[in-house]
This record gives structure tokens, C-alpha cells and sequence, in this order.
């Protein structure tokens, strides 16, 4: 099996998630069937959707230059960035290394529209995530539709992320429930969690079946790639 490299802490707690779910999905009886994970918990890094709105990546695009190359010389095979934002600058970041990225939004979306009916796809993320159509390019590619929500609902999201679980509350699930309604309003077939921080909402939660999670995907494909079973 490879090494698995991760480039985390955007926030801590998603990194923190997604190596659990990592060893939670992988066929293993015993240690040595799991795979080598180099987690690199950059909680220092610039907020990423500061560094989209402001136009100046530069301290962001420094700091995961550091990491992508730190993990290419401790011999990763392949990189997971668990952060969707971050993917706006993913043909940067991978420019940095010969490691393969793993391309959580591509994967997510691939995901959905492989359950098959999918044409109107709600996006539940960031403002800089929707603003810089990381996920539109790739739903678009895919043959669906990309939903939003409401500059109102958007508010909600933003919240539960930064209010919520970055600030480690409980989440207000009232919030939750008020964009889910939106997205049925808007005829959603699937609904995708494509920030990190509401992932640990599907940890701690019941979510709706048409809810797929983007850190799902990227879990599986660490696995698979990585050359371990995925259960």
C-alpha cells in the first residue's frame, strides 16, 4: 500500500473527522492493514475564503506550497486537501508537487450524479466556494444544474460554519433545516455538504438521504488509491 499524505487543519476538527472516517472505512483487521496517513494540521493557514475575496492569495498559496512539498519528500503517493474551498486554487496547489491531488469537488460530484436521476443539484458551502464556482464548473460538467442558496440561507450556512462548528458550539440545526427547505422549494434532486465543517454535522446529526457528503468521496478515494479496501 501507499502513503497517504494530508494537507489539514482547515478547520482541525474536519482534519480530525476524516482520518476517524479513513480508519472507519477501511477493510482491516489488524494494524498493519491500514494505511501510512502524514497529516500535516496546518491551523494556522490563512482562511481561505479571505484569501479568494480579497484577491491576495499569496500567504495562503505559500503556506500549502510548504506542505504539498513537505509530503512529497516524506513520500506520499497522493495528497487530500479535506477543505472545499481550498480547491479554488487547486491547479496551483498542484503545480507545486509531482504527488497527485485528490480533487474532492470532482469526486463529490461524480458521486452524485452516479446515483442516477440527478439533475438539479444544491450546493451547501462557503461564500468563497460558491462565488468562485468551484463546484458549478464541475456539476456543469457533469450535466446538472448547480443550485444555491439565497443570499438570506447563505447567511445560515455561513454560520453554522463559522459560528457554529469552527467555534466549537452545537450546531443550531434550525439553521440547518432552513436552507434543506430551500433546496426542496428549488426542486434539488441531491443536496452536497461541500464544506468540510458541515460534514461534523452528519457525525453528530440525522441528515436527509438526498444529502451527500463531499468528505464522504474523499475519504473513498484516499482509500482506494492508497491501495487498501474500502468498506
Amino acid at each position: 500500500m501507499e502513503k497517504l499524505g494530508v494537507i489539514g487543519g482547515m478547520g482541525p476538527e474536519a482534519t480530525a473527522y476524516f482520518y476517524e472516517e479513513v480508519i472507519e472505512h477501511t477493510v482491516a483487521a489488524r494494524d498493519q492493514d491500514h494505511i501510512d496517513v502524514v497529516i500535516i494540521s496546518q491551523a494556522s493557514m490563512p482562511d481561505r475564503t479571505e484569501a479568494i475575496l480579497s484577491g491576495d492569495p499569496s500567504r495562503l498559496l505559500s503556506v500549502m506550497r510548504a506542505d504539498a512539498q513537505a509530503l512529497e519528500s516524506l513520500g506520499c503517493a497522493h495528497i487530500a486537501i479535506p477543505c472545499n474551498t481550498s480547491h479554488y486554487f487547486y491547479d496551483t496547489i498542484q503545480g507545486f508537487t509531482k504527488v497527485p491531488i485528490i480533487h474532492m469537488p470532482r469526486e463529490a460530484v461524480r458521486e452524485a450524479v452516479e446515483r442516477g436521476g440527478v439533475r438539479r443539484i444544491g450546493v451547501m458551502a462557503t461564500v468563497g466556494t460558491i462565488k468562485t464556482g468551484v463546484y458549478r464548473k464541475e456539476i456543469e460538467a457533469a450535466g446538472a444544474e448547480q443550485v444555491v442558496p439565497s443570499e438570506e440561507r447563505e447567511t445560515d450556512v455561513m454560520s453554522i460554519i463559522y459560528d457554529d462548528v469552527k467555534a466549537g458550539r452545537d450546531v443550531d440545526m434550525h439553521k440547518f433545516d432552513r436552507v434543506m427547505t430551500e433546496f426542496y422549494r428549488e426542486g434539488c434532486d441531491a443536496v452536497l455538504l461541500a464544506c468540510t465543517e458541515l460534514s461534523v454535522i452528519k457525525r453528530d446529526h440525522d441528515i436527509p438521504d438526498i444529502c451527500i457528503d463531499a468528505m464522504d468521496a474523499l475519504v473513498r478515494e484516499s482509500i482506494v488509491r492508497s491501495g487498501a479496501q474500502y468498506r
